[in-house]
């Protein structure tokens, strides 16, 4: 009895290792792991503009440099204001009060204050810089046109992302004499379109020239751009 359980062990281990492991991937022993990446594209008019509107100030004195620039500045979101720009969409920028020490005005201290505008009307986005330089706004910059809920309107390029993969997995599959047999997995690699930048200028080379009509101003669209990977398994047909 005990010489034939010894023999027994070596058989059961031998059993196991005869079984294949699963495949880590999820592809089954008779299937063929395909891996394809796509993107896709969806266009949407942007729903709101961004610039930035502020007001230099060139004075004798610091005090006065800042009375005054203050003055001009409350001017100047009394005007957003007067388009529907809440207050919620405007935040300070930039705050600044300096000593002049080269140039014409040498001695004399210039007053900044500029404000980001949120502009929801973008219609009237035109009509709004032109309000804030009659206002007194003599620094400007932008605009930059936003879509605010991202989400959404990448939402369509997403579906889009999907189908050019599912697309050319047919065609591998096709050429290769096999079939899809399965979604393996799904990758989103997220937006590929480079972020907004912010440029922040110098007062002094961002001057505005006050304007007596409103810009020619036009929307467009946005384009959004996605990427994504699917793995299939394939199987003979």
């Amino acid at each position: 009895m005990r010489c034939q359980t010894l023999m027994l062990v070596p058989l059961f281990a031998l059993g196991a290792c005869s079984e294949k492991a699963p495949d880590p991937r999820g592809v089954g022993h008779d299937e063929t792991l395909l891996s394809v990446s796509a993107t896709g594209r969806s266009e949407t008019k942007p729903d709101e503009a961004r610039f930035t509107a502020g007001v230099s100030t060139i004075a004798p004195s610091a005090e006065a440099a800042t009375q005054k620039n203050n003055e001009t500045m409350t001017k100047v979101t009394e005007a957003l204001k007067a388009f529907g720009v809440a207050g919620k969409d405007l935040q300070t920028r930039q705050l600044t009060v300096n000593r002049i020490d080269w140039g014409a005005n040498k001695g004399k201290y210039e007053a900044v204050n500029q404000v980001e505008v949120r502009m929801r009307a973008v219609d009237k986005a035109g009509e709004a810089v032109a309000a804030t330089t009659e206002a007194g706004a003599n620094v400007l910059s932008g605009p930059t046109l936003r879509v605010s809920d991202q989400e959404a309107a990448t939402k369509s390029a997403y579906a889009a992302a999907y189908r050019a993969a599912r697309a050319r997995a047919d065609a591998y599959a096709g050429a290769a004499g096999l079939k899809i047999d399965r979604v393996l997995t799904i990758r989103d690699g997220g937006e590929n379109a480079p972020p907004m930048p912010y440029y922040e200028m110098d007062a002094a080379a961002n001057r505005a020239v006050a304007q007596s009509a409103a810009p020619p101003f036009n929307p467009g669209v946005n384009e959004s751009q996605v990427s994504v990977r699917v793995d299939f398994a394939l199987s003979e047909k």
